[in-house]
């Protein structure tokens, strides 16, 4: 964000003409005097200037250039250009994990006596971190996903945001971004969206009317769970004046080789989430048919709650499953459910997601573990749940993986 320039230069064409698979290879990349053809790694912790007067010019933010990566690196800049075209927003930040993505639009919106409203439907963490808040006096409402009344009736005069994953964590609620995003802007406030699950390539919340799109790079970005990454996207002027000086002084930065990670996992992006896709709802198919399946919940199929809305907003259903398990008896459902992970042989067991292994995870005792028994049964995390992120693997393979766990 220190030395902006236009993110197609390297490319000598016009960005706008382009569509989404030739923007996340070519977007965003400035070729320096070497001509090199992939993206460099600069790693480097702070850069020289060719006298004091530059020096103090470059921190006093009077002259474009890097200073120090901890706010400003050609790499990580890079990777933020690329997945602002992608999201077609006008600028975006890169942070150290999704998580600390969130924290600096939670440190940039709010001061004490504010407000915000999320969903129930959100990772546990995310809940965890706005309680944390609660000591610096800022408040959070969470209302059920798909109730836009509740959205509407939990407003206040403080309220400076609306928060929503869409789908959500872990049960795949579809939120309707474009009446949310009105009911925020009727009231002064701004709609932030987790695009992590659906990504650029399946949804662009920001053409739905969200002001501000984070990710959790980790996930499909990065796409084969090496390193961990963030980003927040918005205006120009919100993340110059006001996300800019956080990220400057708090230091939630995301390193220049993690970035060179994310910009090669941005490359591939499209066919993994169309593939992914594809995978996920043959899986989701069959375990709907299964007889110790008790219910499916996926975007994609005709039986989840808000397909028609889903099918609207987003370009498919995505990668995400959950389910719960039908069980003997109804006095341990989580007995049931760690069976079916238990004897999974191919899955791996891990509360990640969005790589290209697919992943199975019990969220009532891990991502939704440390949040209070009242909160995940708000957000429909039963004890009998299951979530999978369905990988590249044949899907018929992944079937029979689970079926062993359902046999059972």
């Amino acid at each position: 964000m220190s030395n902006p320039s236009p993110a197609g230069s390297a490319g000598g064409n016009d960005e706008g003409d382009w569509s989404l698979e030739s923007l996340a290879v070519r977007a965003g990349i400035e070729r320096t005097s070497y001509g090199e053809h992939c993206e460099p790694i600069f790693l480097t912790s702070s850069f020289v200037f060719e006298n004091a007067a530059q020096a103090a010019a470059r921190f006093g933010n009077t002259e474009p250039g890097y200073v120090y990566s901890r706010f400003s690196n050609p790499t990580t800049d890079a990777f933020a250009r690329r997945l602002a075209a992608l999201e077609a927003m006008p600028a975006c930040l890169a942070t150290g994990s999704g998580m600390a993505a969130i924290l600096a639009v939670l440190m940039t919106l709010t001061r004490a006596g504010d407000h915000l409203v999320c969903s129930n439907g959100v990772f546990g963490a995310t809940i965890q971190l706005f309680n944390y808040f609660e000591r610096f006096g800022v408040t959070t409402s969470y209302v059920p996903l798909t109730d836009a009344a509740a959205w509407r009736a939990a407003m206040r005069p403080t309220t400076r945001f609306l928060y929503v994953e869409s789908p959500a964590n872990p049960i795949t609620e579809v939120a309707d971004i474009a009446a949310l995003a009105a009911i925020a802007h009727e009231h002064g406030a701004q709609l932030v969206v987790d695009n992590c699950f659906c990504t650029p390539f399946l949804q662009r919340p920001a053409q739905l009317g969200a002001d501000i799109v984070v990710h959790s790079a980790t996930k499909y970005i990065d796409g084969q769970g090496r390193v961990l990454g963030g980003a927040v996207l918005g205006s120009e002027a919100y993340i110059r004046d006001q996300l800019l000086p956080v990220l400057r002084s708090a230091g939630p930065s995301l390193s220049p080789f993690n970035a060179w990670i994310l910009l090669k996992g941005l490359e591939t992006l499209g066919i993994r989430m169309r593939e992914q896709s594809a995978n996920a709802l043959q899986v989701a198919g069959w375990l709907e048919r299964q007889p110790g399946v008790e219910r499916v919940w996926y975007p994609g199929l005709p039986s989840h709650p808000q397909h028609e809305l889903a099918m609207r907003q987003q370009k498919s259903g995505g990668a995400i499953i959950a389910f719960s398990v039908r069980g003997d008896d109804d006095a341990d459902p989580r007995r049931h459910a760690w069976q079916v992970i238990d004897n999974c042989r191919m899955l791996s067991i891990t509360g990640n997601l969005g790589d290209v292994h697919t992943t199975i995870t019990h969220p009532a005792s891990t991502t939704h573990g440390r949040i209070t028994p009242e909160a995940r049964r708000a957000a429909g995390v039963g004890e009998g749940l299951v979530r999978i992120a369905v990988g590249l693997e044949s899907p018929e393979d992944i079937c029979r993986d689970l079926s062993r766990g359902l046999r059972g």
